[in-house]
């Protein structure tokens, strides 16, 4: 099968045929974008210093090397959990446009409707993998808000094959974690029961 690549900017188009459980990956920007972020956005009505419009956020807090005054290396980047930012997703995507949020675990119905009606996806990078992931970077091209900190700053990187990342919602408003959820607790107690055939020793 092939490789599912999306190039920023994604176009709504380009997410029409891709379901949850899919993997694709990333070629052009992605900007690292968390908790304080959202809330600048949000709740006090300021503007992102960089346009993600038909762009990718990431949920994470790399770790950056510096180089000189305007030039950066990406040693780590891992996801961070991605429900923090529920309250303000439906929101944020929303606002700017945004179309391939990444992070790590599932989201909610607010992120649920906001994919489904602006037609954007979430989809998660697998957790541990950080060096991995800083590998997909090929250059950070800029740094927005440096005041919060390394974690919070907005990172632009230029980015390559940037993945595997697991759709988790789609542009359907579908929800992978929440609907594994219903297959497990479908077959949790026959499963438990087998368990408990072998570990009855323990008692």
């Amino acid at each position: 099968m092939a490789k599912k690549i999306l190039t920023t900017p994604i176009k709504a188009e380009d997410l029409e045929d891709i379901n949850i459980g899919d993997i694709v990956y990333l070629n052009g920007y992605i900007t690292t974008c968390r908790d304080v972020a959202h809330r600048r956005l949000i709740e006090e009505g300021r503007n992102l210093p960089v346009d993600i419009d038909g762009g990718a956020i990431f949920h994470a807090g790399p770790i950056i090397r510096t180089i000189d005054e305007n030039q950066y290396e990406m040693v780590s980047v891992g996801p961070t959990t991605s429900m923090r930012m529920e309250k303000f997703e439906e929101e944020f995507i929303k606002e700017t446009g945004v179309k391939l949020i990444v992070g790590k675990g599932g989201m909610g119905e607010g992120t649920m409707k906001g994919c489904r009606d602006y037609k954007a996806i979430h989809a998660v990078f697998p957790a541990g993998c950080a060096v991995v992931a800083a590998t997909c970077v090929e250059k950070i091209e800029d740094a927005n808000w440096k005041d919060l900190g390394m974690p919070e700053t907005l990172w632009t990187c230029k980015v390559k094959e940037f993945g595997p990342l697991i759709v988790s919602i789609d542009t359907h408003g579908r929800n992978l974690f929440e609907e594994n959820k219903v297959k497990f607790n479908q077959i949790k107690e026959k499963v438990i029961a087998e368990i408990c055939k072998h570990v009855s020793f323990i008692k």
